[in-house]
């Protein structure tokens, strides 16, 4: 029986597609047995041929777009807020996401962004000119630090520590005349800052546990001790040092320059998550400093915990960018991997996942989005921080797996950038406050009990 191009595409999709049914009616028309051994006889150009048929009658099928905003928080922002939030995205897209993956697995920051941060202006964008913080300064800040977290943990990181840790600890305990100095320059990122409060054998227990130590001697002070996990160190300008005054077993927080004979720092290698963040281990020995380096309105580790608890939000919100990043990945993946003649998001398991992720997301990006607002309005507590980071990172920590678990084996390759986000995600759960300490925190508040030891 001679078949037609027509005949031959369609005969050759049902076979394709095994729909037993389908084919028992087609061999009421055509023999099949003349079927399978006209195809196999044909050569190159003939399959191309029945092919392009085949293709010219299938209607491609368009898929919904993939967003990680499934509820539109970006319809509530203002329009000046909404064009930061496309600004920072933009630049992620161009600039981080080709390089990331190289620098993250050479364990290096790639410095070469710092200029072009610089061109963003986004710390101008949170603060006035004086460091003062705009009315909407947290929302501005969570919204671009989840667009960082999307595609880069790290490059939040480092932006979190220079206009959050470090900048925060100048504005909040720091002098008139201090600000003045270092504000401007840090807002354009002339002076690149750092954090020093952790220690190596002292993380959790900062508080009243810090080795450090200074000594007031005339109008200088020297500080001895040691600094660890500290990112930006290996080659910001400053650090933020907090130490224990030996005479009245204060906290106090000094301006330290990294050029200072008495400072030294060697970075810390074989991490497995936020490789693109430069940590130091910091050794100040006799590291003399004058007293108009200390930050003047800075006296007790409440100063300290002020600044923790508004960058605490801050790293809320990179779980939210890294969950949503890792989304956003597993669903492209899920509509253009194919699997059993059929793109693997057909699947009920598949679609499981994207949908708890895709909840998880959700919940996260109005938890953070309200935080933020209570931040601006002045109403924000240690309790509310503590319960976002405390919810945040454990469900970023997930969405990051099930996003891993979808990508399979590829899921573990940094060409995916999934498997970047998986063990950054690990950096997150930890930081900030560990995961049971802001649980304790969050305790407290709501029983009235103290469960610290």
């Amino acid at each position: 029986m001679a078949l037609g191009i027509k005949e031959l595409g369609t005969a050759a999709k049902l076979v394709s597609k095994l729909d037993l049914a389908k084919i028992g009616k087609l061999a009421e028309k055509v023999d099949l047995d003349e079927l399978i051994k006209m195809v196999s006889s044909m050569d190159e150009a003939q399959l191309a041929t029945m092919m392009a048929a085949m293709k010219k009658g299938k209607k491609e099928k368009t898929l919904p777009e993939v967003n990680g905003d499934f509820f539109d928080i970006a319809s509530t922002l203002t329009k000046r807020q909404r064009e930061i939030q496309q600004r920072v995205r933009a630049f992620m897209e161009t600039e981080v996401e080709p390089i990331i993956n190289d620098y993250w697995a050479r364990d290096e920051f790639p410095r070469e962004l710092i200029g072009k941060f610089r061109e963003l202006g986004l710390i101008h964008e949170v603060c006035n000119s004086d460091g003062s913080r705009r009315e909407d300064a947290s929302i501005i800040e969570g919204i671009a630090t989840m667009e960082m977290a999307r595609i880069d943990v790290s490059t939040a990181t480092f932006f979190g520590v220079h206009a959050g840790l470090a900048m925060m600890s100048i504005i909040q305990g720091g002098s008139e005349e201090q600000k003045a100095q270092w504000i401007p320059k840090m807002m354009n990122l002339e002076v690149i800052g750092a954090f020093g409060l952790t220690e190596p054998q002292v993380g959790s227990g900062a508080a009243g546990g810090l080795t450090t130590t200074c000594k007031r001697q005339g109008d200088s002070w020297v500080l001895n001790g040691e600094k660890y996990w500290i990112g930006n160190s290996t080659f910001s300008d400053i650090v933020i040092i907090w130490a224990r005054d030996l005479d009245d077993a204060q906290v106090k927080g000094f301006i330290v320059e990294t050029a200072n004979p008495g400072y030294s720092v060697e970075k810390i290698q074989g991490k497995i998550a936020l490789r693109a963040v430069e940590n130091g281990h910091i050794t100040l020995k006799d590291c003399v400093v004058s007293e108009a380096s200390r930050l003047q309105n800075a006296s007790s580790f409440r100063t300290t915990a002020d600044v923790l608890r508004m960058t605490r939000a801050g790293v809320a919100w990179q779980a939210v960018g890294a969950a949503m990043g890792a989304y956003e990945k597993a669903l492209h993946y899920a509509q253009t991997r194919e699997q059993f003649g059929r793109a693997i998001g057909n699947f009920q398991l598949i679609q499981n996942h994207l949908v708890h992720m895709l909840g998880d997301v959700t919940a996260m990006q109005q938890m953070c989005l309200r935080l933020s607002h209570m931040q601006d309005a002045g109403m924000m507590k240690d309790e509310h921080a503590s319960l976002a980071k405390v919810f945040t990172a454990a469900r970023c920590r997930d969405v990051v797996a099930r996003a891993r678990e979808i990508f399979g084996g590829k899921g573990i390759l940094l060409e995916n950038h999934v498997a970047r986000l998986f063990n950054d995600t690990e950096a997150i759960y930890s930081y900030e406050g560990t995961n049971e300490i802001n649980t304790l925190v969050v305790g407290r508040a709501i029983t009235g009990f103290s469960a610290f030891v």
